[in-house]
């Protein structure tokens, strides 16, 4: 027996192999009472032992149903104990643990409803045929003695070739399961670049290759059930053969004969059988083998402390060093960054730059190669990673909403949410007018994904749900990337309220975003660059206009008009380093008056430049007022356009 099947066994209560152990006994009994009462009936021709043949046979299916039905409740409350420890241990891409998690445990019903039974009976019924022959015939007994450990020695000769085809068939079925997935993941992209045909083409090999696999292994799997029954058969004539002569001969009784005949292939059909189960639960085995290995991969670093306090924490970075596995080049080099409590720290780069990187790090979802996380002084690695993640409200790029009610939605951190709570979430979220105006409000059920709502109403569900759950520290990760500049201003408005008295880290490039931060720090190539800026300096090449007492502003071409005639600005450039991809066409204020025509400001950060002395610190590109004034498109400080 390999190890993975001994782990197999470990899986099972003692009680349930007990149970099972009698039950294989039982049968072994009542097959020897049923031989005993065949070869009589046919002996001496007479038909009282019948009546009894029938209960006996009766009793023997009853067992056989009662030992079905133990291996079947004990094989289901296995698989799931395995998914649950698979759960929290990593087993290679998802498409592997998926396939693992379904197909794969799923062939292990063969394992413990075939194999395990068989295997006790193996053990059991040869053992008490074997006594019962030697009480009738030793010398028949003697023969099968030495025959019978044949079927298992040549048995396991054929199960090593079978083994070795069973977990590359294996190995294909999974290959073939996780591109399977991917594809379904990515198909609207497939479809988009018109390579929905090649991908049928990889998928149609993959499928190929497993139906190869497969087909090898099943005709092994014969040659073994040839190999078994020619050395059963040949057995069995060993037996058969003497007998008949020494009952010409007259020298054994018809009724002995009779029994011996009976009773020796019943010594050999449960090790037959035995083989045929083996080979019927080798893809659960080779599954297994998968899942033991994941158990067995050493542990990541997991600490015990809970957070001490619940108020908004601080957190320092000390020379964190992250690399994924397989990559030569690290995601964060040596990054060292203080967190004050209370305080919103934002962060920007170009993609690649290590901006996620850090957030996984912060959650305590990567380990970092080098360095430590500190929250309030305690290393993360040192507190109970579930107790940390309750501390934790998180809005990421793209929530997952659920085909579930609005309400349950909003409610996934916090399941016993009041509603009252729920509709304060929604309120401080600016979701609750779209919320409303669904066809059964806060009942109504979302389809997949939020099918039904826009980019902007997802967005400000998933603010609803950060806020509902009360967390102390807030991780937004751009979570304004794909939005129109009316859900935007929506957005922020919500994600004003939610980061109020809480430390944050944001993940922006958009500078309606980055004004709720108190810092704006870059990064490139896996590094911070500088400390963080609080006002405009020589590398992002902010601009102040101080001194332009605006009183009324036009963005996208309107006029500017203010109290310093003369002042003339022309192509500025604004957040540079802030954003590679800025493009402020023109910018000018003139003759008492300024005009901005054709700014681009996606992606970048207004820093704290200054209009007429309106700090720009909190601007949205709303359509708010300067001084009163209509702006036609963004607001500085909360009250200018830009």
């Amino acid at each position: 027996m390999k190890p993975v099947e001994r782990r197999l066994l470990r899986r099972l209560p003692r009680r349930v192999l007990v149970t099972l152990a009698v039950l294989a006994a039982g049968q072994g009994v009542l097959l020897i009472v049923q031989a005993g009462l065949l070869a009589r009936a046919i002996a001496d021709l007479e038909t009282w032992p019948l009546l009894p043949l029938a209960g006996v046979v009766a009793g023997r299916a009853v067992l056989a149903w009662a030992t079905n039905g133990v291996a079947g409740r004990a094989a289901a409350a296995a698989k799931r104990d395995l998914r649950d420890a698979l759960l929290t241990h990593p087993a290679g891409g998802a498409g592997e643990r998926v396939t693992l998690l379904t197909r794969g445990l799923d062939a292990l019903d063969p394992f413990f409803t075939g194999y395990v039974p068989q295997l006790l009976a193996a053990c059991v019924v040869p053992v008490l045929v074997l006594a019962r022959l030697f009480t009738a015939d030793w010398a028949s007994a003697l023969v099968v003695a030495v025959t019978v450990p044949l079927v298992p020695v040549f048995g396991a000769l054929v199960g090593l070739r079978t083994a070795a085809l069973t977990g590359r068939q294996w190995g294909a079925l999974q290959r073939l399961g996780g591109h399977f997935r991917d594809v379904l993941a990515g198909l609207a992209t497939l479809r988009a670049f018109g390579r929905t045909g090649h991908q049928s083409v990889v998928v149609r090999e993959l499928a190929g290759e497993h139906r190869r696999a497969t087909v090898g292994a099943l005709r092994v799997a014969f040659l073994s059930s040839l190999v078994l029954e020619l050395v059963c058969a040949l057995s069995v004539a060993l037996v058969a053969v003497p007998v008949g002569l020494r009952l010409l001969e007259g020298g054994m009784a018809l009724s002995t004969g009779l029994l011996v005949l009976i009773l020796t292939p019943e010594a050999y059909l449960p090790l037959r059988a035995l083989g045929a189960r083996f080979h019927a639960s080798a893809e659960g085995v080779a599954a297994a083998e998968q899942a033991f290995a994941a158990f067995d991969a050493p542990p990541e670093r997991q600490g015990g402390l809970v957070p001490q306090r619940d108020t908004a924490p601080e957190i320092v970075l000390e020379n964190v060093t992250v690399r994924y596995p397989g990559s030569k080049q690290a995601a964060l080099k040596d990054v060292s960054l203080r967190i004050a409590p209370g305080e919103r720290i934002a962060v920007a780069g170009p993609s690649g730059a290590g901006k996620s990187t850090l957030l996984l790090a912060l959650l305590g979802l990567v380990t970092p190669e080098s360095g430590r996380v500190l929250v309030d002084g305690v290393d993360l690695a040192d507190l109970d990673p579930s107790e940390w993640r309750r501390r934790i409200g998180w809005v990421p790029q793209s929530p997952r909403l659920f085909a579930a009610s609005v309400t349950d939605n909003i409610r996934l951190g916090v399941p016993d949410a009041p509603d009252e709570r729920v509709v304060e979430a929604t309120r401080a979220a600016v979701a609750d007018e779209f919320v409303a105006a669904l066809p059964q409000g806060y009942a109504t059920v979302l389809g997949e994904g939020g099918t039904g709502l826009s980019a902007g109403q997802r967005q400000r569900l998933a603010v609803a749900r950060a806020y509902l759950t009360g967390a102390p520290l807030m991780v937004l990760d751009e979570p304004s990337a794909r939005l129109d500049l009316v859900s935007e201003r929506a957005l922020v408005e919500g994600a004003a309220r939610l980061l109020a008295d809480r430390t944050a880290l944001i993940v922006a490039h958009r500078p309606a975003l980055l004004a709720l931060a108190d810092r704006v720090l870059r990064m490139r190539d896996g590094r911070l660059v500088g400390n963080g800026m609080t006002s405009p300096d020589a590398e992002t090449r902010a601009v102040e206009m101080r001194g332009a007492n605006a009183s009324r502003m036009e963005a996208g071409g309107a006029d500017v008009t203010g109290t310093d005639p003369g002042v003339e600005h022309h192509a500025v450039r604004l957040t540079k380093d802030l954003s590679d991809t800025a493009d402020y066409a023109s910018a000018r204020v003139r003759g008492g008056g300024a005009r901005a025509g054709g700014v681009n400001v996606r992606g970048t950060n207004v820093g704290e430049a200054e209009a007429g002395g309106v700090d720009p610190k909190g601007a949205d590109m709303g359509g708010a007022d300067a001084n009163g004034m209509g702006a036609g498109g963004a607001g500085v400080g909360g009250e200018a356009a830009a």
